[in-house]
């Protein structure tokens, strides 16, 4: 799995005032699927360039994901972290799953068109709880940063997308459709995916017309965004800077 069941993401470089609302709240789909998500706001909600769809890891929407939501907010973002397994476990029990959930039953039973229902109501959401031309940009882990890549080539209505660690064959053939920016923040020792696939896909991806930007932590292994990683601590910083700076892209607003 992507991180250790007790990880936790590590702080932005910047703090833009308090965490004005957390909220662990059910969404449903075109389709009327619910499914859990968790929801942070910052305190100037009304001045933030852009929101933040947060795509979890193969474990939906862990504890991990709820800090990540609120760790948008502490930085002035707007942020709302879903979870994938409405449709074939039900909503999450507490509101998070937690390290003993099944996810391995369940990934296999999710979809690309499920996933783009659920993304499509957590954008709808977003804007309704802020407003309603917000750019919203996604921001996935391994699974999630797959299918967040996978969005530049999609009809979603996001103004740009960044993944962490994803695997280049579920982006499919979304990457010669590719046309919004895309950040492919990529482990140097990523187990899981050789690095030479996840630039490849940027090639591609580049070839169709999307503005990709890479960033490879060499050495750093998989799920090394992370509190606790702190022979990593500058490539989190890092990828904090460059995942800020997309949002603020997004909304229009200087780095």
């Amino acid at each position: 799995m992507c991180h250790d069941p007790s990880s936790r993401p590590p702080a932005p470089p910047r703090r833009a005032g308090a965490v004005a609302a957390t909220e662990l709240t059910t969404l449903t789909a075109a389709d009327g699927t619910q499914f859990s998500a968790a929801w942070a706001a910052p305190d100037d909600v009304g001045s933030a360039p852009a929101g933040v769809v947060v795509l979890p890891d193969i474990r939906g929407l862990h504890p991990y994901y709820v800090a990540l939501a609120e760790r948008f907010a502490e930085a002035g973002v707007p942020a709302l972290a879903i979870d994938w397994f409405g449709r074939t476990a039900g909503l999450a029990e507490g509101g998070s799953r937690d390290g003993e959930f099944d996810w391995q039953t369940h990934i296999p039973q999710t979809t690309p068109e499920g996933i783009d229902a659920d993304l499509a109501a957590a954008i709808a959401e977003l804007r309704r709880r802020t407003r309603p031309d917000l750019p919203v940009v996604t921001v996935g882990f391994c699974f999630g940063g797959s299918h967040s890549w996978r969005q530049s080539g999609g009809d979603l209505d996001v103004a740009a997308c960044a993944g962490f660690y994803g695997r280049p064959v579920m982006v499919g053939d979304a990457a010669s459709r590719a046309s919004r920016p895309t950040l492919m923040l990529i482990a140097g020792a990523d187990a899981a995916t050789p690095v030479e696939d996840q630039l490849a896909l940027a090639d591609t991806m580049r070839a169709a017309g999307a503005e990709v930007t890479t960033a490879v932590y060499d050495g750093a292994p998989h799920s090394f965004f992370d509190r606790a990683s702190t022979k990593w601590e500058d490539a989190c910083q890092d990828a904090w800077r460059r995942l800020l700076e997309l949002v603020d892209r997004a909304g229009g607003a200087a780095p």
